[in-house]
């Protein structure tokens, strides 16, 4: 197995696709794909992701871990950007160092779809 794209299920497209291009460094990697797609394939360095509206309304609420250099800066690029805490979760206010090994932050999407952004600690 080389890779994986996650499907994230998306209310909607026209927001989904701002949030996630304007604020999470994501682009439009499809030259068809339109805010009126019913599926639209996103694309950030090595990654890719695809958004959609048309699957089951049972999907919402999935969750795909993205590895970085430096969880740090990557959220307080995303904050500057408009990226708002969640109430009540300390991992997706500013990263935390788990207990597990990794440097954390979430971002959940308005949809309950949740990225969460990890580094190894050294």
């Amino acid at each position: 197995m080389n890779s994986f794209i996650p499907l994230f299920k998306v209310r909607n497209m026209r927001a989904a696709i701002q949030f996630y291009t304007e604020v999470l460094d994501f682009r439009m990697t499809w030259p068809d794909d339109t805010t009126d797609s019913p599926v639209v394939d996103l694309g950030h360095e090595n990654m890719e992701l695809q958004i959609t509206t048309y699957e089951n309304d049972n999907l919402y609420g999935s969750v795909v871990y993205v590895y970085v250099h430096d969880v740090d800066v990557l959220f307080a690029k995303f904050v500057s950007r408009g990226l708002k805490g969640k109430t009540g979760s300390p991992v997706h206010q500013e990263p935390v160092d788990q207990t597990w090994g990794r440097r954390e932050f979430y971002v959940t999407d308005p949809d309950g779809n949740t990225l969460r952004y990890c580094q190894n600690i050294a």
